[in-house]
């Protein structure tokens, strides 16, 4: 039983799956995010260990390795090769910050403009960096709108193994939408 545990951690490591978010990438990392990316091109859902949602809401979360895989996935539908100052320059955009980009429904125009996004990791609440909220949704056939938000919390207060919860708030504090997020299974 632990020799085969053994292997399978091995396999894990060898194939360049991540145990865990990482929030600074070595050059190795780089270059696995590129490939990533390259190869993403015929897949249509190369981000989902980054997506979390239900009900026509999602969270998708840029970890540092993500970002390099969709810039690489963009330049390779250009038939482009990214460069290495774009991958730096991709990366030091956030650096120091775990970005969540999200989609909400609601029933107004304006109804994310005053939201109030929270990560909670454990008993520990971290405040946002960055909320970028959208003040006019988009009208969606089914009738609702849909707000496209954008928020950034410090690493310093994360590690790259637990998992947290995106908690986003009306104006009052109540809670409007969660998102389980298992950074672990993240890389």
């Amino acid at each position: 039983m632990i020799r085969a545990l053994v292997v399978a951690a091995a396999a894990v490591v060898l194939s360049g799956e991540a145990l865990a978010a990482s929030f600074t990438l070595g050059e190795a990392d780089k270059q696995a995010a590129i490939r990533v990316g390259e190869r993403s091109t015929t897949l249509e859902s190369f981000d989902r260990e980054w997506r979390v949602g239900a009900g026509g809401e999602s969270a998708t979360v840029f970890t540092p390795f993500h970002r390099p895989v969709v810039a690489a996935r963009h330049a390779a539908f250009k038939n482009e090769t990214l460069k290495p100052s774009e991958v730096e320059r991709v990366l030091k955009q956030d650096t120091g910050r775990l970005v969540v980009w999200v989609q909400l429904r609601g029933k107004r125009e304006d109804f994310a403009r005053h939201y109030v996004p929270r990560l909670m990791a454990g008993t520990r609440e971290i405040k946002p960096a960055f909320v970028q909220n959208e003040r006019t949704a988009l009208p969606q056939d089914d009738g609702v709108y849909l707000a496209r938000c954008v928020y950034g919390f410090p690493v310093r207060d994360l590690n790259g193994r637990e998992r947290v919860e995106l908690m986003v708030a009306d104006a009052d504090g109540r809670a409007v939408s969660r998102f389980a997020i298992d950074l672990a299974g993240m890389r």
